[in-house]
C-alpha cells in the first residue's frame, strides 16, 4: 500500500505522498459522490442488475459530458 493522502500543513515532519496518484484518487471519490447524489442510484430503484448497471452507466456518461 502507498500513502496518497497529503499530510496536514502544520505537521512537524511532512511525509511524502504521490500528488499524481492523489489527484486521480480525488477524481474517483468525486465520481462516487456524484453517483450517490443521484436518487435513482442511491435508493436503487432498478430491481434487476442490468437496469441498475445501465443507470450507473447513463449517469457516468452524463458526468463525463459535463466535464468536457
Amino acid at each position: 500500500m502507498q500513502v496518497v493522502i497529503p499530510p496536514k500543513k502544520n505537521r512537524e515532519v511532512q511525509r511524502k505522498y504521490d500528488k499524481y496518484l492523489y489527484r486521480h484518487r480525488h477524481l474517483v471519490e468525486n465520481a462516487f459522490l456524484h453517483l450517490k447524489r443521484w436518487r435513482g442510484i442511491a435508493t436503487r430503484y432498478a430491481k434487476n442488475t442490468a437496469s441498475f448497471v445501465a443507470a450507473v452507466q447513463i449517469r457516468c456518461i452524463a458526468l463525463w459530458a459535463n466535464i468536457l
